[in-house]
């Protein structure tokens, strides 16, 4: 049988973004950097499997039924009655640009363990996919390494956007460490132009892309929002602008773009050259450009299908 869909690991978020700039009033929406690129991934037709640990309470059924509903499978995921699902409260500017106020998490303890890990979900699948949003806690990393063991072994391509949230992290420098030293194992990096500067102590793009260039990533991608993406394979460097849309809420749109990403390559496989490079970051960029058209991180107008039909001419 051949081996078919994307794992997401993490932890599941709700989150309440602010309706306007005046940020008074929140709309309850289903988040979390590793959530929205399950659901990014399934409706892109890829089946996607989420691994985390939900609550049984009001929040809980709510984020389940929600990613049921965009066709996730939970199957491989762990429920308990004392589990408190995170939230984030995201604050908006007048220009669109999110700004990420205040993370709660009432339960840390909670949160899946290596020993739930089940292997069989890494025998069917073809990506594992995983960010650093959970990184912060020794239980995760311990889930997150075993994970890792789990996809060489059955050889999956991995996966990471660090997707760095500094106030989960007790200092710059753990996270800077933590996040460093998971990057080694990925043969697929996505990390913001701010994250690739943060992680590298850099200022410049120029200098960022040079000193993480000596970690031999195969395949990095930094992206620039509004302005578009860098891929790099081989030393080779691709810029790709990103298409122009009405702006009204960027959130998500970077794990949008993953998710673009990650359907090139389970779809096409590996880009040989800068020509599929160049490809697969055009397709990236339209999914993240069109998640920022409306409120929320799981919205998008595009009509995805068409979107598909282009990639595959």
């Amino acid at each position: 049988m051949e081996k078919q869909g994307v794992i997401s690991l993490g932890e599941a978020f709700v989150d309440y973004i602010s309706t306007d700039s005046t940020n008074t009033n929140f709309q309850r929406l289903l988040g979390g950097a590793t959530v929205n690129l399950a659901v990014g991934t399934s409706r892109l037709g890829l089946p996607t499997y989420y691994l985390c640990k939900l609550g049984t309470d009001s929040i809980g059924q709510f984020v389940e039924q929600e990613l049921k509903q965009e066709g996730v499978n939970l199957t491989f995921s762990v429920r308990t009655d004392t589990k408190r699902m995170c939230g984030v409260y995201v604050h908006l500017k007048e220009t669109g640009e999110r700004n990420f106020h205040s993370y709660i998490n009432p339960t840390p303890d909670e949160v899946l363990r290596e020993e739930e890990l089940r292997r069989d979900v890494f025998e069917k699948t073809k990506i594992l996919y995983f960010g650093s949003g959970t990184l912060f806690q020794q239980k995760s990393i311990k889930t997150t390494e075993a994970a890792l063991k789990y996809a060489k072994e059955f050889s999956n391509l991995i996966a990471f956007d660090a997707n760095i949230r500094l106030k989960r992290w007790e200092s710059e420098e753990q996270c800077r460490q933590t996040v460093v030293s998971f990057l080694k194992h990925a043969t697929v990096v996505k990390l913001a132009e701010d994250e690739l500067n943060f992680l590298m102590e850099t200022n410049s793009i120029e200098a960022g892309l040079g000193k993480i260039s000596k970690l031999n990533i195969p395949y990095l991608f930094i992206t620039m929002g509004g302005k578009g993406a860098y891929g790099v394979m081989n030393g080779d460097k691709v810029f790709i602008r990103a298409p122009k849309v009405d702006t009204i809420d960027t959130t998500g749109a970077g794990d949008a773009f993953t998710s673009g990403l990650l359907y090139c390559f389970h779809e096409k496989g590996m880009p040989v050259g800068k020509k599929e490079l160049t490809e697969y970051l055009q397709f990236a960029n339209t999914v993240g450009a069109a998640a920022t058209t409306e409120i929320g991180s799981l919205t998008s107008s595009i009509d995805l299908t068409e979107l598909k039909k282009i990639f595959k001419q």
